[in-house]
């Protein structure tokens, strides 16, 4: 009887310890979701790499009418998200939907995955508070690096001068980036790349941004508010 007792018991603490590891909170989870926060955002027809997450709570995959990338294999899934089906799409996307090219390996952990979708479920509701601490920071090129190794891109119509581009001048394998701030920074011609951004945060036309890539310093990215303004930005002297 003791003996038996005592698995009793020991069962009743691990069931005990379990519920509490699986205890979820907002607060971290908000923590978490700066990861997921380099590819969506929290406001509604806002698409980044990814969709929009507003609004996400049982809502059919891949039907946001206003995102253009959904593959195949999501549009055609049937899923509904809710707290069951959002689990194991960030514990694996690629098992629960075999085929989509979300660039995501997916959350291991039991417990972040409960805390993600805490703060997840309360700051995709409309108006919700938490949705607007996650919105990007502003700056320039070197200023604005540390904002945005933990926020999504920065409004590129506000940037410092720094981060605002004059002229690209090409000679041999070097791009010379001229700024609104009087400098020139130079780049290997394999480590700056030429991106446009037609949205309501993409840069001004005429005023293209320059905004960092790398760690390093060394890499960077030209946006432009539409892909005419490339050719007539880039200009070949030596």
């Amino acid at each position: 009887m003791v003996r038996i007792a005592a698995v009793f018991l020991m069962l009743a603490t691990v069931a005990a310890d379990a519920a509490l590891a699986a205890e979820a909170n907002a607060t971290r989870g908000q923590r978490v979701f700066r990861n997921c926060a380099l590819c969506h955002s929290l406001e509604p027809g806002k698409h980044m790499t990814g969709p929009s997450l507003a609004k996400l709570w049982n809502s059919k995959a891949g039907t946001q009418q206003d995102f253009a990338r959904y593959s195949p294999a999501l549009k055609s899934s049937g899923i509904v998200w809710d707290d069951q089906t959002l689990d194991a799409w960030i514990a694996n996307p690629q098992q629960l939907v075999p085929g989509n090219t979300m660039t995501f390996r997916g959350v291991n952990s039991e417990q972040a995955r409960a805390d993600l979708l805490a703060y997840l479920r309360e700051a995709t509701q409309p108006g919700n508070a938490r949705a607007a601490q996650q919105q990007p920071q502003t700056g320039g090129i070197m200023g604005g690096m540390a904002g945005m190794m933990n926020t999504a891109v920065p409004n590129l119509k506000t940037l410092d001068p720094e981060g605002r581009v004059r002229t690209v001048m090409y000679c041999r394998d070097t791009y010379q980036v001229a700024t609104a701030d009087g400098k020139t920074r130079q780049f290997w011609e394999r480590n700056l790349r030429f991106k446009t951004d037609s949205s309501a945060d993409g840069p001004s036309k005429g005023a293209p941004a320059l905004v960092p890539a790398g760690m390093m310093g060394d890499r960077a990215d030209v946006i432009f508010s539409a892909p005419d303004e490339i050719g007539q930005f880039v200009k070949q002297s030596c």
